[in-house]
């Protein structure tokens, strides 16, 4: 038997708490797959799903071991983990996601880096050590401009948005905390994601997501995204090419911005199941959380399709109310109500989604704001360029 194959019968453990890993426990389960969770807090969804559960720290090294060797092989769900956790969980069980594309995306400097190295597009930036960078610095990289810690995660608190040249003496006091990168803010007209899963040389691509944010949170994911098919066939391109250069196994995300000229800038990668990819649950014939399994799991990655064009809206505690008339009227609307106890452990900002099915994207998309639930527009770079909680670099 092969030992690299996850089978039904085995143990995959999950280590992450976000609504990533429901997702996760219900396609294992379904494939006969016995589930662990690790997690700092036993009262989460993923944590109520699993077989068996473990709670503990993330740097509580016996209780780490004491999880992993319990399982099979051992999956990250969100980006979020520390790397050093993956690579002392590697030392005591497979995990074939690995720990180096969290070291590069989750330090600003490696990730640029990465993407000089592949001669990819990116936004100016300059690394920033004193007060001093940032005056010498503004000149080439212009306003407006974010200043953001080499170090992804630490929220919104830890970032300024640089507008005019007396933003910058607000600098002063982050830059106490250590090295920052300064980086232009893209006026961009859309941003993007590519999802792919990677097993082996193999990678398979979803269908390109059409994003929007609103005050830093996610608010809608569009498949299929609206632009021309040589702008898609590039970012194909390039997030094959990103692919092929990543030490990875399962599903990751490319995202970029687009401009009203055409140009594509790299905005990030996510080695990880990422929200704006609930979408695929409706929009393409296997969903997320089951082509991660798939790669992860050492079985071929299925070949996705498009079904329909589909909108996923993301509402919030405030909106339920609204949303719980639309369940009984809608009949090409699906819901997805976040457990309550997720929330709470979290202070999440969002307590599901609603993924509506229709025959274009216009159509779905007049359907929601005829709710009057929502009103999105198009994103601006403020809205989504500072690190959230449920979203780093959101």
């Amino acid at each position: 038997m092969d030992n690299s194959i996850l089978n039904p019968g085995g143990t995959l453990g999950i280590i992450g708490s976000s609504t990533n890993g429901v997702g996760l426990v219900i396609a294992a389960r379904n494939a006969g797959i016995n589930v662990g969770v690790y997690g700092d807090n036993e009262n989460t969804e993923t944590m109520e799903l699993a077989d068996f559960r473990v709670v503990g720290a993330l740097n509580d090294q016996q209780q780490l071991q004491n999880f992993a060797e319990r399982c099979d092989m051992v999956t990250y769900e969100s980006e979020t983990i520390d790397a050093s956790v993956i690579n002392f969980l590697a030392a005591h069980t497979r995990v074939p996601q690995g720990a180096d594309a969290l070291e590069i995306t989750q330090d600003r400097s490696l990730e640029r880096a990465f993407f000089s190295q592949l001669n990819l597009n990116v936004a100016p930036s300059a690394t920033i050590v004193s007060l001093d960078d940032v005056y010498q610095s503004i000149g080439s990289i212009g306003y407006p401009s974010i200043l953001k810690p080499i170090q992804k995660g630490l929220g919104q608190n830890r970032q300024l948005v640089i507008k005019t040249q007396t933003d910058i003496v607000k600098a002063a006091d982050l830059l106490d905390w250590g090295t920052y990168l300064l980086e232009s803010l893209i006026p961009y007209d859309k941003e993007l994601s590519v999802f792919g899963a990677k097993s082996g040389d193999t990678t398979a691509f979803f269908p390109t997501v059409e994003n929007r944010y609103q005050n830093h949170e996610l608010v809608a994911s569009i498949v299929p995204a609206q632009i021309d098919s040589a702008v898609n066939d590039e970012m194909l391109r390039i997030t094959k090419e990103i692919s092929d250069n990543l030490n990875y196994t399962g599903v990751f995300e490319v995202a970029f911005f687009l401009t009203k000229s055409g140009n594509l800038y790299v905005k990030r990668v996510v080695p990880a199941m990422h929200q704006a990819g609930y979408v695929f649950e409706r929009a393409t014939n296997i969903s997320m959380a089951e082509q991660h399994l798939r790669a992860i799991a050492g079985l071929p990655l299925m070949p996705v399709k498009q079904l329909m064009p589909v909108v996923a809206a993301y509402f919030t505690p405030a909106q339920e109310s609204g949303i719980r008339t639309q369940w009984q009227i809608k009949t090409n609307w699906f819901f997805n109500f976040y457990h309550r106890t997720l929330l709470q452990a979290h202070r999440a900002p969002v307590a599901g989604h609603v993924l509506v099915e229709a025959p274009s994207v216009k159509e779905a998309l007049e359907q929601i704001e005829d709710t009057s639930i929502w009103r999105f527009g198009q994103s601006t770079p403020a809205e989504t360029e500072t690190d959230t909680d449920t979203e780093d670099d959101a």
